[in-house]
Parts: C-alpha cells; structure tokens; sequence
C-alpha cells in the first residue's frame, strides 16, 4: 500500500503503516475470517464427500489447510507489514485462493443424490402409494421383528387404507442423548385398529451412522418410511435403549386425511427423485412442519421446530395438544417406554402402549382442529 504525501513542490512517496489506516485494518481481519471459515467448510466438505480411500481424503485436507495457511502469511505480510513484502503478492494469493474455493463449489454442486446405493436393511426399499378416492394403497411398509440392531426378520408389506376411517394422529418423541434433541414420529390410527407410523429419516447405507455433522454435508439422503407402529417404537425402546413419549394430537379428521397424504405425496417424490437429508432444513421436525403449514395455515417459527426435543411444548402452545392438561402432565401420562418393553410384540401392542394416554381415555373424545392464530 502506498501513499503520496506533497510539501511544496515536492512530492515524496512512502509506504503506509498497518497501524495508519484503520479500514485496512479491518478489511484484514475480514479477509483472514473469510480464509478460515471458508476453509473449516472445505475441509468438512472433503471429509464428508472426497472421493477414493482414506489417505485420498487426508491429503486433500493437509493440501488445502497449507495453502490456506500460506495465504493468511502473504496476505499479514503484505497488508500489516509493507516492509517486509509486497502487497500486491498479498491480493494474488487471495485471487488464487477465491479460483480455488470457486472450484470446490463447483465440485460440490455436481454431487446428486441417489436411490442406488447399499442401503442398510432397514432402509433397503422405499415407502411409496397409490391413492384412488378414499382407499390407498402402501407399497414397502417396513414390518421388521427386532430383536438386536444386527439380529431382525426382514419383512416389506403392502397394505390398503380406507381413508374415511381414520381417526386418529399421534405424535411420538424419541430420546437417546440429550432433553433437546428426539425423533418424532407420526402415528395414524384408523378404527379397525390398524396404526401405521410415517418416519423422515436419513437413508443411510450399511457402513454408515448418523451424524449431526454430517447431515449439513450431503452425507445422507432424506427417506419417508411408513412403518407398523410395533416395528418403529419397538426398535427405539426395546433395542436402541431410547426413551418414547406419545401424545394424542387434536387434528380433526379432514386435517388428518390431508396430512395422511401429504406424506405419501412426499413418499412419492423421494421414490422418483431423492433429495439430500439436510441437519436443519430437512429433517424430522421441518419436513413436517412444512406440511401442516400447508394444511393449517399460519404457524409462527420457533427454535423448538430445531431443537425436536421440545417440540410437544411448541405444539401445545398451537393448541394441538389434549386440553385440560399441563405439558407436564402429558408427558408422565404419553411415556410409553415401559409400555412398549412389557408389549414387546404382543397383538394388541398399539392398545396396550396407550393405556393411560390422554385423549386415548374413551374411543368417542372429540377431536377439534387445532386453531392457527
């Protein structure tokens, strides 16, 4: 950097201190910020995504944190201390570095998903069906018998629905770590008895496991999976060690209905055209959010649409929870994990889960649509 200063009719050059220009100061420290969360990006990126084995993904790391790291050293070196080089270099390396991150976006935005992979068994098939009039139509509603993570009977179903006797939407949270975080599951009932559970999770192949992390970097892709509900809160209680709590909602019958099918229209569109699983943007919570919104109408955004954990607190504050009852109170009465271990795979596991559930008291409790203000 250089600037001009004049005493007369002379004219003398010298170069401008770090410490002279506040603004210089402060595009600095912008562009090393810039350098290194841009970098933390690549290299979660190349973690996640690389190409090839191991040591493929590890040079690519070490290769783009040296460059990184030199950038940063031109770049101080010839904007903080002009003296010591040149700062022109200084603008180059930051031109170099911009080609290379425009590059590894363009690499990144050519990574697709895909429904061909080697899918774990329990996501092996997707759930997808067909609907004329009030009947439907679900072809791979998973069935599995679990008995460990690795010891299971296999089993794919198809199953028809008649519409006009459905009754029922529960909303189930699952805990395996922390207050904040659960797996919700909705849960249909219809009154012949049949409950069938719509499940948004990560479609992950054999040799993978979840990841928080992951889920920001294109590591999974997003699967709706309808199960029987003895099969989805069964792996969960029985065998995973995790802790379940079902409430009844207060969806009405035609809400319930336009739900029911917004989850198989989503079934559909992944079965044709499969999408990345995203942490935040497409997971458990805000798929689903996303498809009430439609239905209902207005709901505000809140944190707990993130942190899933708390999510029946957001929903009893929209109302769509039983009345009459402090959250509290639903949560003592809606833990079924007890429940479930002692069904285990009993005929009547739906029934005997819901023993002491509010709103499951009586068969004939009134449902109302949750209102939207």
């Amino acid at each position: 950097m250089w600037c001009s200063l004049t005493w007369g009719n002379q004219s003398k050059v010298r170069k401008v201190s770090y410490n002279e220009v506040p603004a210089l100061r402060i595009l600095l420290f912008l562009l090393s910020i810039v350098v290194v969360l841009s970098s933390l990006w690549a290299v979660l990126a190349f973690w996640y995504q690389a190409p090839g084995k191991s040591i493929g993904r590890y040079l690519l790391i070490i290769g783009w944190v040296l460059a990184a790291v030199l950038v940063l050293v031109l770049l101080w070196r010839g904007l903080a201390r002009p003296d010591l080089a040149r700062p022109d270099l200084a603008w180059q390396s930051m031109l170099v570095y911009a080609l290379m991150f425009i590059l590894l976006r363009i690499w990144w935005a050519s990574l697709e998903p895909s429904n061909e992979r080697n899918w774990s068994d329990d996501l092996a098939r997707t759930t997808h069906g067909v609907v004329q009039g009030e009947q439907v139509t679900l072809h791979n509603v998973r069935n599995f018998t679990w008995r460990s993570e690795t010891d299971y009977d296999i089993a794919w179903e198809t199953r028809e629905y008649d519409l006009s006797r459905l009754r029922s939407v529960d909303m189930t949270t699952s805990y395996w770590d922390s207050p904040a975080i659960a797996h919700v599951l909705l849960s249909f009932g219809f009154d012949d008895g049949q409950f069938v559970v719509f499940s948004v999770e990560i479609r992950k192949e054999r040799h993978e496991a979840f990841s928080e992390l992951g889920g920001f970097f294109k590591k999974f892709e997003l699967s709706v999976v309808a199960t029987d509900e003895r099969d989805a809160i069964r792996v969960r209680t029985n065998v995973r060690d995790e802790d379940a709590y079902l409430y009844r909602t207060r969806l009405d019958q035609d809400a319930a209905r336009q739900l029911f099918l917004a989850f198989i229209a989503e079934a559909n569109e992944l079965a044709a055209e499969p999408r990345f699983y995203h942490t935040v943007t497409a997971n458990c919570t805000t798929l689903v959010f996303s498809m009430m919104r439609r239905i209902i109408g207005k709901l505000p955004l809140d944190h707990r649409l993130l942190l899933s954990g708390h999510l029946p607190a957001y929903v009893q504050k929209q109302r769509g929870l039983q009345l009459g009852y402090s959250l509290e109170e639903l949560r003592a009465q809606g833990r079924i994990t007890d429940r479930a271990i002692a069904a285990d795979q009993a005929a009547d596991f739906s029934q005997q889960i819901r023993q002491g559930v509010p709103g499951w008291e009586a068969e004939t409790l009134p449902l109302g649509r949750a209102p939207t203000e």
